[in-house]
């Protein structure tokens, strides 16, 4: 008997792809992962998941590589933001629902995003492209400090990094143009993009299709690093403010061709309303779509799967709660020799998932990005302080124990 499959391009490690699998077999699919390095993803092991070794910066080598499996394609999708344009245009090859493949490589580039969504009149910061250290230093100077320097290309807050001054500038675009991409953990990035620096709380709105989801409140670490450190969702906002970041989220999707499937847009809230930061083609990171379906009973992650594979309905909320996430994150580099407290803090009340993101006896180093995040709390109340307040009583109670590695603290990447 030949299988129905759901083709998954790459995968991200941190358990959205082991959900997309577990989302595909919810629809009596068989999903299996393409991959050059099945090794990177434990859960294919664990899970039993079929996979096949591929070469998946090609489209055509993944679209030959699908039509080698036996019996019907469903879908081709992916986890992994950097695999998403692969896997929309290999799905536009065969048929398959898919967004718009031009449109999500264009989103990914971030200059060419702001490019658009300025030209199509939505509210973004001054910005400009630096293709060498001397260029990003001019054109902090033309925005006026301070700015924020980030990779034209990127994702989790790596290499981002806001700058007073021209020393800052030269030191945060030469980490991104010159520091090698594997030690970077990003694509080589032919460019740096600096932007003008945004007041104002941060959040972002989770979409499906050009439905709203809901909105979150971001927590941010200390700068000039952006290293998202919670969430809380729905975020604590009235309903003016509510409608105005949704309505510059959905008008953002509409001026990047993009409102197919899920997608993750940040914004900053200042004293003139809400300015956009980036626009993401794909579900958000940082486990939010597992807050939101505890605050409302929305399974983006199997809404997305349903849409790659033509089955989608509109999301519609069983419930009504709050929820949130708070992360354990490294403020030092070295051997991770233990996690203490994880049944303590499921026993908190409100708290419903404690779980960690590394492993005990991994080596750290401090990239001052999502990398630096060893465990989560998520916790659920009847109101939104209610459950903050749980996932930091909860987030309390765990414990780090790093030990010194000299290896861990010379040569660091961060400027």
């Amino acid at each position: 008997m030949t299988a129905d499959w759901l083709v998954l391009v790459e995968s991200n490690t941190t358990g959205t792809g082991r959900l997309f699998c577990a989302g595909a077999r919810r629809l009596g699919l068989e999903p299996v992962l393409f991959t050059r390095d099945p090794g990177r993803y434990p859960y294919v092991a664990l899970d039993g998941i079929e996979h096949r070794i591929v070469d998946t910066t090609e489209p055509a080598t993944v679209h030959r590589a699908a039509g080698e499996l036996p019996g019907r394609i469903a879908g081709v999708t992916s986890s992994s933001e950097y695999s998403i344009g692969t896997a929309s245009e290999v799905a536009r090859q065969l048929g398959l629902p898919h967004p718009d493949p031009a449109a999500v490589r264009a989103c990914r580039d971030k200059h060419t995003q702001r490019v658009r969504l300025r030209d199509g009149g939505l509210p973004c910061p001054a910005f400009a492209v630096a293709h060498t250290v001397p260029e990003a230093v001019a054109a902090a100077a033309r925005i006026g400090f301070p700015v924020v320097v980030k990779p034209i290309a990127g994702s989790g807050s790596i290499g981002v990094r806001r700058c007073g001054s021209p020393a800052e500038v030269a030191a945060a675009a030469g980490f991104v143009l010159e520091t090698d991409p594997v030690e970077l953990a990003l694509p080589p990035q032919g460019a740096a993009v600096v932007e003008e620096y945004l007041d104002g709380a941060e959040y972002s709105v989770e979409t499906l299709d050009e439905h709203v989801v809901g909105v979150t409140r971001k927590h941010l670490g200390p700068e000039p690093y952006f290293v998202e450190t919670g969430h809380d969702f729905p975020a604590p906002l009235d309903p003016a403010a509510r409608t105005a970041i949704g309505a510059a989220a959905v008008g953002a999707l509409r001026a990047l061709g993009l409102g197919w499937g899920a997608a993750h847009v940040e914004l900053r809230l200042s004293a003139a309303g809400p300015r956009i930061v980036e626009v993401n083609p794909r579900l958000a990171g940082g486990m939010i779509p597992r807050m939101v379906q505890e605050s409302t009973g929305i399974d983006m992650i199997f809404f997305q799967v349903a849409r790659a594979a033509g089955r989608a309905r509109v999301p519609v909320p069983s419930h009504h709660r709050a929820a949130a996430i708070r992360f354990l994150v490294a403020e030092e580099a070295g051997r991770i020799v233990e996690i203490s407290g994880m049944p303590e803090a499921r026993r908190v009340p409100g708290v419903v998932e404690v779980g960690l993101t590394r492993e005990v006896g991994q080596d750290l180093v401090v990239r001052h990005s999502f990398q630096d995040r060893l465990g989560y709390v998520i916790a659920s109340g009847s109101d939104g302080g209610a459950a903050a307040h749980a996932a930091d009583a909860g987030l309390r109670i765990l414990q780090a124990r790093i030990a010194p590695a000299s290896y861990a603290t010379e040569g660091s990447p961060n400027p």
